[in-house]
């Protein structure tokens, strides 16, 4: 299939990059789209085992396209505005649901939609040139958009989400990894090479136990501690039944590292 960005899969490692680097790989209606729909289909494909994303140039994306979307949302009407936000707001969606990890390579700017794209990830490294800006209440928006409001103070703690949802105000790689936004912060250079080193690492490792690791995270955002403990007991038990605890236990007396295949 044919995208508004480039899309390529190798050794269980699928790669978007967003491609529009004269305007900062700004989104339109129909990257939306196809990043919604690409996300829900992945879930299916089992020749990918892991996400990568990230941005071409100098941008990883800088939201909205202006003209694009914000020109053309003001001639819809209120039906129009709100199956734009279910669509964008669907995206974040599809990639938290998604049962495989997702690790966002922010390479630059990352404003407005982009700064929740890149939240929606499981794992976020940034270049040491990256900055972020929930710039939503400067379009004259709430500052809250595509499930912001949800996982930013998850994240940050809900002063700094808050702080960063009313002002709207850019902080810079090291602030980033500071309020906890950024797992790591990488020389500009060095970005891809540890992005795919993460993902190869990922996508060699046990993989039915990271999808299972992704779910329970997201299932117990919301549970109390007892049954987030029993949750947590049923699927050990069950992923003890798989190869992939038998495969390891097979290396270990071997003093060989295991070779996972991810059932």
């Amino acid at each position: 299939m044919d995208y508004h960005f480039r899309y390529e899969v190798a050794d269980g490692v699928a790669a978007i990059t967003l491609d529009r680097p004269d305007v900062l790989n700004a989104l339109t209606f129909e990257i939306y789209a196809e990043l919604r729909d690409l996300f829900a289909g992945l879930a299916h494909d089992d020749l990918v085992k892991v996400v990568v994303i990230t941005g071409e140039g100098r941008a990883f994306c800088s939201g909205g396209d202006v003209e694009e979307i914000i020109a053309r949302l003001l001639e819809r009407d209120a039906r129009g505005h709100l199956e734009f936000t279910r669509m964008t707001g669907a995206v974040v969606r599809n990639m938290r649901q998604l049962d495989k990890p997702i690790i966002a390579a922010v390479n630059g700017m990352a404003a407005g939609a982009g700064s929740v794209i890149a939240l929606a990830a499981d794992l976020r490294i940034l270049s040491d040139k990256a900055r972020f800006a929930f710039l939503f209440t400067k379009v004259g928006l709430a500052g809250a958009d595509m499930g912001a409001a949800w996982l930013l103070p998850r994240i940050v703690g809900l002063g700094r989400a808050l702080e960063l949802l009313y002002f709207g105000d850019t902080i810079d790689a090291a602030t980033a990894e500071r309020y906890g936004i950024a797992n790591r912060v990488v020389p500009h250079d060095d970005l891809m090479n540890q992005a795919r080193s993460w993902a190869r690492r990922l996508a060699d490792g046990p993989g039915m136990a990271l999808s299972v690791t992704k779910q329970l995270v997201n299932n117990e955002l919301t549970m109390d501690l007892a049954s987030a403990i029993d949750n947590e007991a049923n699927a050990q038990a069950l992923l003890m039944r798989g190869d992939d605890f038998r495969i390891f236990y097979e290396a270990f007396k071997r003093r060989e590292p295991p070779k996972f295949t991810g059932r």
